[in-house]
């Protein structure tokens, strides 16, 4: 059977208006595995959620959390409000986890050394925690699956290499292998372990299989991924290998394959680049679905359907990466290397609709598809699901899907790892909030910052150093759901080359077709403290039209600068985010700009004391009689305190000369914006960045995304409504 490969013409409907006609897939709850830690264990400790897996009745889950060395439970009873049912620890690393009846079937790694693997299987009781039952596996096991019928399960015992030897390169013994063991009932019956060679199979290294993921269909038949070897393998439960075969290459085209350049480019190709499928699932007795992750050589960065008869039905080609492109969660830092590395996959029917979900690691999302026609599926959403989403599991009795994301980010001060829960409702998708589909061409964009409205109802927004080598204004059409990035405007320099090196962000219009940009600088790494005046174009005509701070600024500043720009008839106003060297504690500067006069002053805001890290100034917009700011502390989850608008009157808005002692505004909450984020249903995000104030007064928010990087990609733009 040949194959379709899923056209970007075709991405998707991600949202369609207001009216909706059919189910949709939104997150109702999420879930930080520290909660999961016991009264006096260090909270700060590094924990994770990777492979997951729910009881028949589908009111508990199970994780494994490889960090803590330990099992987690979740009571999702109530979905929308899951509970903490504990750790359960493990003699080991735990890499996998199926159930059968009571019991969680787990594997657990207890090599001492890449030449000395080990690990074995145990059956715990999920309720009360005892071990019922533990077979040594002989090596290091990877993943597991447990037979629909209950009747076996099937392990892939890796044996993975040392990465540090030999270039990396597979050919390290010893080999890894394939093992069965029958159920007795829920608990492993030990004396039947079987183990499966593997070896002499795969063109890559075929002394040295790597089994990586395995699935058992209704027949009882194995498939297994060698994710390293490029290959995949078929087995009957009685260990006899039915089929066998590479698992070939993709063409890409219109990707990004240069790292860390700050600018996303689509117009780059990988020919032959093959596809080191890590998960698959089967959809049926006869079809199964990969996600090609990639690890020596390849990585394509999309999904395959096979038959089992080694042939493609379906290739999503570079396909599944554009639509994360345009979703605003393609991650930069990885273009070199796998893209948006999907690594795990799922599939269940929902009522009469089949769907395979395919999870991105770095693009941190999952993608649904409708595999009705497998030859043509269809993607009905993008998901947001955490940072590197490891796992996924589907309760069609429930109406949910579930995610286990395994990055903790406590040492960078990041979000924890999380369990994220997604349930099908009649209601419209809550997610993407913006998104560039349907534009003239592939725009890819992160890290909004600054925004401003126009009088004909369009945002702009502009992207901070994230994309500093590719600083760009966004033309939003608010008026749509999701919102539209409907165009995008290079900023740029009189020879044509993009204005390397800037820090946007502030926006705001300058009445006559052009734009002011605020660019927070860090000297420490050549970024100026600057105002940018550039045209509709996105031309920054000459040095005049770059607006440098004076020295009573600069021997004052520290790298946390502008924040936001607005315009009050002649005169430009600044936010500085944080204190300078010469401001009291808790205050801030509102720093003006005379474009008439060349004149400098300035007023002092009073923010709050923050409870925990920092509390700042993200954005300033005038609007009528007021002037309104984001007030905002660093914090992210349970630890938010400050997520606000408050507003100044205009006419306390007069700046005193600099070196003078600055007059004090007076401020007024106009909106905690905390209950706005818990409602997506994930965790808090720190950054709220943007706010466009329409004409008639109905106001926009944006959240900055970090431009995917040790972030969950997720941007939130939504209204207030009319402040």
């Amino acid at each position: 059977m040949g194959f379709k490969t899923f056209c970007l013409t075709s991405v998707l409907a991600l949202s369609a208006g207001t009216a909706f006609a059919e189910m949709n897939f939104n997150r109702i709850s999420s879930f930080a595995t520290p909660m999961n830690m016991a009264d006096g264990e260090d909270k700060k400790a590094e924990t994770s959620a990777e492979i997951i897996a729910a009881t028949a009745d589908g009111n508990t889950l199970v994780y494994t959390d490889s960090p803590l060395g330990v099992l987690g439970r979740i009571d999702i009873t109530d979905a929308a409000n899951p509970k903490p049912l504990g750790n359960i620890a493990l003699e080991g690393e735990p890499t996998s986890v199926g159930v059968a009846g009571v019991n969680a079937i787990v594997g657990v790694n207890t090599s001492e050394s890449y030449t000395d693997p080990s690990g074995f299987l145990a059956a715990i009781n999920i309720a009360d925690g005892s071990e019922a039952a533990r077979c040594d596996l002989g090596g290091q096991p990877d993943s597991i699956a447990v037979a629909k019928d209950g009747s076996f399960v099937a392990v892939a015992i890796e044996n993975e290499r040392d990465e540090d030897l030999g270039d990396g390169r597979t050919g390290q013994l010893p080999a890894g292998f394939l093992v069965t063991v029958a159920l007795n009932g829920d608990v492993p019956a030990c004396d039947t372990l079987k183990m499966i060679e593997l070896t002499g199979l795969a063109e890559v290294s075929p002394e040295d299989p790597e089994p990586e993921f395995v699935d058992i269909n209704d027949n009882g038949e194995i498939v297994v991924t060698m994710q390293e070897n490029n290959h995949m393998v078929v087995v009957s439960k009685d260990g006899e290998i039915l089929n066998h075969f590479s698992a070939g290459a993709v063409d890409l085209e219109g990707i990004d394959a240069t790292d860390e350049r700050g600018a996303l480019l689509f117009t780059e190709s990988q020919m032959g680049r093959v596809r080191e499928p890590d998960a698959v699932k089967w959809i049926d007795a006869d079809h199964f679905a990969t996600a090609n992750e990639g690890d020596m050589d390849g990585g394509s960065r999309g999904w395959t359907i096979f038959n089992k008869d080694g042939s493609v039905v379906y290739e999503s080609g570079a396909s599944f990466e554009h639509a994360l492109v345009q979703i605003g969660h393609y991650p930069d830092k990885r273009s070199d290397s796998k893209g948006v590395e999907p690594e795990s996959i799922e599939f269940a029917k929902f009522g009469d609709t089949p769907y395979v979900f395919v999870g991105s690691e770095r693009g941190s999302a999952v993608g649904v598809y409708d595999v009705t026609d497998l030859s043509a599926p269809v993607l009905k959403q993008i998901l947001p699901s955490g940072v590197g989403p490891e796992g996924y599991v589907a309760l069609p009795a429930r109406n949910l899907l579930v995610s286990a994301n395994e990055k903790d980010l406590i040492e960078d001060k990041g979000p924890r790892a999380h369990v994220m829960m997604y349930e099908l409702q009649d209601a419209a998708p809550q997610y993407p909030t913006l998104t560039s589909e349907g534009a003239k061409e592939l725009i890819g964009w992160g890290a909004i910052s600054g925004m401003v409205a126009d009088k004909d109802g369009m945002i702009y927004a502009v992207n901070d150093s994230f994309f500093g080598f590719q600083p760009s204004i966004f033309k939003i059409d608010a008026s749509q759901t999701p919102a539209k990035i409907v165009d995008v405007i290079r900023v740029h320099r009189a020879d044509g080359a993009a204005a390397q090196k800037l820090d946007l962000e502030g926006i705001t219009l300058d009445g006559k077709g052009g734009f002011y940009l605020a660019s927070e600088g860090r000297t420490d790494r050549a970024i100026p403290h600057a105002v940018y005046h550039v045209d509709g174009d996105g031309l920054i005509k000459s040095h005049k039209q770059e607006i440098g701070l004076p020295a009573e600024l600069m021997a004052v500043e520290k790298r946390f600068g502008f924040e936001g720009i607005t315009m009050i008839g002649d005169t430009l106003w600044m936010a500085v985010q944080r204190e300078w060297k010469d401001d009291p504690k808790n205050h801030v500067k509102l720093v003006a700009y005379n474009l008439e006069t060349k004149e400098w002053g300035a007023v002092h805001y009073p923010k709050a004391e923050p409870k925990k890290g920092w509390v700042g100034l993200s954005e300033i917009v005038a609007h009528g009689d007021y002037v309104y700011v984001i007030e905002r502390d660093n914090q992210i989850g349970s630890d938010v305190v400050t997520k606000k608008i408050y507003r100044i009157p205009a006419a306390e808005m007069v700046p005193a000369k600099l070196g003078e002692v600055l007059p004090v505004v007076s401020k007024e909450e106009v909106r905690d914006l905390i209950p706005d984020l818990q409602s997506f249903g994930g965790y808090v995000t720190d950054k709220i960045e943007g706010l466009a104030i329409l004409p008639d007064g109905s106001a926009f928010v944006s959240t900055d995304n970090d431009g995917v990087d040790d972030s969950s990609g997720e941007t939130f733009f939504w209204s207030i409504g009319k402040l």
